[in-house]
């Protein structure tokens, strides 16, 4: 999405590239204030109970009507983890105990990271909510797997699925994309 006005003066923008900057950014006319996009910042949680998964069937778009775990963006003023279990409660009312970190996910195709978590369902209390049009627990064999929200959700929910038979959850940093074509990553690492 192109900024087209200062978000400080009114004033229109230009793209440019600053001075000692190697991106294209949106510059005020009149001010000058450079204005950057970034990555969205997602956070969810994956929830168990007694060996099952909650999920949830989205009532929003993008992907209305798939399954995902519960997620969402973060809000101004909260640590990922309050931000995972406030996603848990809107979308299924359900509340969560023993949270920990699970994993982080690059989408570089949708410029999101999402920081995921793993914990327990506090009491057998959760429902549809305006954001879902079911809430359930699946047993590992019924996920629907050909009906997931997104590649990141299918990715962890994988991975879980198999440490889930060890109890022995790992913490992973995986780059979630259809293409790396463009990507400068390489630019930044050496061999």
């Amino acid at each position: 999405m192109k900024i087209k006005f200062c978000q400080y003066c009114g004033g229109k923008t230009e793209n440019k590239i600053p001075k000692g900057d190697d991106h294209l950014r949106a510059i005020c006319t009149q001010c000058k204030a450079i204005h950057y996009q970034n990555p969205k910042i997602i956070t969810g949680v994956i929830v168990e109970h007694k060996g099952k998964i909650l999920l949830a069937k989205r009532a929003i778009e993008p992907r209305y009507g798939t399954w995902t775990i519960p997620a969402g963006f973060m809000e101004l003023g909260e640590t990922a983890q309050v931000g995972a279990a406030r996603e848990c409660f809107e979308e299924t009312e359900a509340k969560i105990k023993d949270i920990e970190l699970f994993g982080v996910y690059n989408t570089t195709t949708n410029s999101q990271v999402y920081t995921l978590f793993h914990a327990k369902l506090a009491n057998e209390h959760f429902r549809a909510t305006v954001e879902s049009l079911e809430v359930r627990l699946f047993a590992i064999e019924d996920i629907p797997w050909d009906n997931i929200s997104f590649p990141c959700v299918e990715s962890a929910l994988k991975r879980y699925v198999k440490e889930l038979q060890g109890r022995c959850f790992s913490i992973k940093l995986e780059d979630i994309t259809q293409d790396f074509a463009g990507s400068r990553s390489g630019a930044y690492f050496d061999a």
